[in-house]
């Protein structure tokens, strides 16, 4: 895959484009270990953050997944950059983010201890937005 490659690139650009393309096929099982490498970024937090966003965007449970997943390991700073995105994709519609609330609850009964916990720490997360738009 491509975008593989250009997640492996040694230019921070390069590799937050590969994230953002890459999080179109989350669902993919061959695309959830260079997500997670790339929410993971070990050289800039910026791919973190772009990463995380587009995954978190599609608002979908595979998206949830595997940032739930690198929440669980992340290093403090890598975390900060993953709570991060999740406010900044779900700052506006309360229905969006209770949508999410809802799908990570599921995930924090995965027999997955680590992907359980990670999907806790997100879910605490998207409870402490105060969104914009509320349904009426």
């Amino acid at each position: 895959m491509a975008l593989g490659e250009l997640g492996r690139s040694s230019d921070s650009g390069d590799r937050a484009d590969a994230g953002r393309g890459l999080a179109s096929f989350a669902e993919m099982e061959e695309a959830v270990d260079p997500l997670l490498e790339l929410v993971l970024d070990r050289e800039d937090t910026f791919v973190t953050r772009v990463t995380a966003e587009a995954l978190l965007r599609r608002q979908d449970k595979a998206g949830l997944l595997i940032v739930a997943s690198a929440l669980a390991i992340a290093s403090p700073n890598h975390g900060d950059w993953i709570h991060t995105a999740v406010r900044d994709a779900f700052a506006i519609y309360a229905s969006d983010r209770d949508d999410a609330m809802r799908l990570c609850e599921e995930l924090t009964r995965n027999p997955d201890e680590r992907l359980a916990l990670g999907a806790r720490e997100l879910n605490e997360s998207l409870a402490g937005i105060p969104c914009v738009l509320h349904p009426e």
